[in-house]
């Protein structure tokens, strides 16, 4: 029996951070606990790509983008999409969700999904570096745990 357990590290490699500049009070946190996570864990910081896009619409679109150039080993994909008055929560979180993971399936590398989807602002403050932590240090290490499995799997 083989058992492939993966663990945080990515000294090779190049790594796609894909984060919505819209929340940005709360993105910015998101960006800042993934790099510091990412260096923490010996990736330098030449082998990390920022790329902002408008809103969380968009970024299952850029990912598809950065994909297709075939120069990543992982992405991932932060954002923050909070509840309003109205419907446009529900349409762009379920989309944001479906196209994330309609890529993660079909990619030949991990894509790791970091979008935060709360009721308020003070959930998601609490997700990006508050008292629930910081979500975009926790998908950084699960896209570690995942680069790394994915290349002992593909090895064998």
């Amino acid at each position: 029996m083989t058992v492939y357990t993966g663990h945080y590290n990515a000294t090779t490699g190049r790594i796609a951070i894909i984060v919505s500049r819209f929340n940005a009070e709360i993105t910015t946190n998101l960006v800042a606990g993934a790099q510091d996570t990412l260096l923490r864990h010996n990736v330098s910081s030449e082998q990390i790509d920022v790329v902002w896009v408008p809103g969380a619409f968009e970024i299952p679109g850029m990912v598809h983008r950065l994909l297709a150039l075939n120069k990543y080993d992982g992405v991932i994909t932060l954002g923050a999409v909070i509840r309003g008055e109205t419907d446009h929560y529900q349409y762009i979180s379920g989309e944001t969700v479906k196209g994330i993971s309609q890529l993660a399936l079909t990619s030949s590398v991990p894509v790791v999904f970091g979008v935060l989807t709360t009721d308020t602002v003070e959930q998601a403050q609490a997700r990006a570096g508050g008292k629930a932590g910081n979500e975009g240090s926790a998908v950084a290490e699960d896209l570690l745990e995942m680069m790394d499995v994915n290349a002992q799997v593909q090895s064998r």
